[in-house]
């Protein structure tokens, strides 16, 4: 093993690491630490996570054998290298973050289920709803049908059935009065 000069330069601590030196990565590390440190702080906004994201770059850093200090600064690669992880450790944290949501959204409390009264209820007003749509002139229910159940523009529903949008417009409007009146009527 080589000697580390006082003030010895990157390419020889990197010279020295490769060789074995713990010494070498102890003065890489107060060397280049804070900055390591404070960019992961900056992207991942969390002091423990930055704590493990630095460690886990130095450690990665002795480990590996990829950095050419011909080719590039040191400061550069480790930003990199920091960067890198930093993107990957907020996927996985959003990644958990859309798990625990799906999963949260997959839980049905007992107590939402529709009872045996509220079926029935529901099914009478689908009777209802039906017999007040039949009860439209037929232009009238195909606009509102399109509208509600494909969910089509007014503009689109012109374009389908080859009518002028002021005439799309007036029918569902006079639709929809029609209908509410029929509900009002049946249901209130």
């Amino acid at each position: 093993m080589s000697q580390i000069h006082p003030d010895p330069t990157d390419a020889d601590l990197i010279a020295n690491l490769r060789q074995g030196s713990q010494h070498a990565l102890s003065v890489l590390y107060d060397r280049y630490g804070s900055l390591v440190y404070s960019l992961a702080l900056k992207l991942l906004d969390r002091r423990d996570e930055a704590e493990d994201l630095t460690q886990d770059v130095f450690l990665s850093f002795w480990k590996q054998e990829k950095f050419d200090p011909n080719r590039a600064r040191l400061s550069s690669y480790l930003c990199l290298l920091t960067r890198s992880r930093a993107i990957d450790k907020l996927r996985s944290r959003q990644s958990e973050k859309t798990s625990l949501q799906r999963w949260q959204q997959n839980i049905i409390p007992e107590t939402n289920l529709p009872t045996l009264l509220d079926s029935v209820s529901l099914a009478e007003e689908q009777i209802i709803v039906r017999k007040s749509l039949a009860s439209l002139s037929d232009r009238q229910r195909q606009i509102i049908e399109l509208s509600y159940y494909q969910d089509l523009s007014q503009s689109a529903i012109a374009t389908q059935l080859n009518l002028p949008l002021g005439t799309v417009k007036t029918h569902m409007r006079q639709g929809l009065i029609k209908l509410r009146q029929l509900l009002q009527s049946q249901i209130g």
